[in-house]
């Protein structure tokens, strides 16, 4: 369950809808698609991302699992945490962020066990240990310095794989983990907590627990509940119980601002379990496109090509998280993105789907970034289109 990528089409604000948008391949992260090989005999695959420092290695390994956003899985689209990937590349590790049976292009069946958490978290770790034999082939992976990590479901995942024999495994990080199941007949709080105590009983390795205060889908009752029955039955745990974040501490490990508050404490833990955490490569983050000053942030009327309704959307971006980007094209067509990965593509993107004529940007962040070389043209006349 990533941060929402907040995505507005050209179209009503009663239709706006969140559309998937395919991000470009990260060449400064030397971002690649596998397929791994998974299940009895490798007969299925995992649509797999690989994130590593240029050269041969061999590099200590983050292995990374994901969560699972609300409706079906196969529909989930590749998962990426391009801020989490960025700072551990820097820091000379390789990272690894396998799509489990069932999500994206992974070939299998989504493994789901109802209300069973026990279950459900064991079925989620098979690939994850399918994964992380893949990952132990590698020439370049340091096979004696790995991490496992997980958000939300991927946090229960890589817990639950903590019950298996993990030679190399160093530590493990529990982002927001668990998963509801909001139906009248489950309890799953107190299912998480059964599931909980019996990965503690069985862990090997200590792990690292973070939950943020204004979680929308695990408040920090429950995760203290949830990490006394972890400690409570043997399992070796810190819990960092940070404080809210944005609108929303579930999607801390998503957003760039989320950075400064999981890094630090993270550090610690890798430099206590004998991992690395001093920055050994540079990797540069791209400039933003620089503000020109064009008009005034808040002056709606300023903003070129939009009738009323795209003067509604930027009216309403306006109070959107940082990092934000708003686009708009001659035609009249505009996009927006809030949070999450690359919203200046995302805008460009969602824009570009409505329009034949180029989006540029016009806002990005707080900062009005609209070339004004280019024809403004008449914004009321250009409002037809919409």
């Amino acid at each position: 369950m990533l941060a929402l990528l907040c995505l507005c089409l050209f179209c009503t604000p009663a239709l706006a809808q969140r559309l998937p948008v395919a991000l470009p391949l990260d060449t400064r992260l030397n971002e690649q698609i596998v397929m791994v090989p998974a299940g009895p005999g490798g007969r299925d695959v995992l649509e797999t991302t690989i994130f590593r420092p240029s050269g041969p290695g061999p590099f200590p390994l983050l292995l990374m699992n994901h969560g699972k956003q609300e409706g079906p899985a196969r529909q989930q689209k590749r998962e990426r945490f391009i801020y989490m990937a960025t700072e551990f590349v820097r820091r000379g590790y390789a990272v690894m962020l396998p799509m489990r049976s069932g999500f994206a292009l992974s070939t299998g069946a989504y493994r789901d066990y109802g209300c069973d958490m026990t279950a459900n978290g064991l079925a989620q770790a098979r690939d994850v240990l399918d994964a992380l034999a893949y990952a132990r082939r590698q020439s370049w992976v340091d096979p004696e310095h790995i991490v496992v990590a997980g958000q939300s479901y991927g946090g229960l995942a890589a817990l639950a794989l903590d019950t298996a024999s993990l030679p190399g495994v160093r530590g493990l990080l529990n982002f927001a983990g668990g998963l509801r199941v909001d139906k009248p007949v489950c309890d799953w709080q107190s299912a998480l907590a059964k599931a909980y105590a019996t990965f503690g009983a069985y862990s090997h390795v200590p792990s690292l627990w973070l939950y943020g205060a204004n979680d929308s889908y695990f408040g920090p009752q429950l995760a203290q509940r949830w990490y006394h029955s972890y400690t409570g039955s043997g399992g070796k745990a810190e819990l960092f119980a940070y404080g809210a974040f944005k609108r929303d501490a579930h999607l801390t490990l998503g957003s760039r601002d989320g950075v400064a508050i999981w890094l630090p404490r993270v550090e610690r833990f890798l430099e206590a379990i004998g991992m690395p955490t001093q920055t050994v490569y540079s990797v540069i983050d791209p400039p933003p496109p620089p503000e020109t000053h064009f008009a005034l942030l808040d002056d709606v009327s300023a903003v070129p090509y939009l009738a009323e309704q795209g003067r509604v959307a930027y009216r309403d971006i306006l109070g959107k998280q940082l990092p934000r980007a708003f686009a708009v094209s001659e035609t009249g067509a505009w996009g927006w993105a809030e949070e999450g990965e690359s919203p200046d593509y995302r805008a460009l993107a969602s824009c570009q789907q409505s329009s034949s004529k180029p989006c540029h940007l016009y806002l990005v962040d707080d900062s009005v970034v609209w070339p004004g070389g280019l024809n403004a043209g008449n914004a009321s006349a250009a409002g037809g289109a919409e």
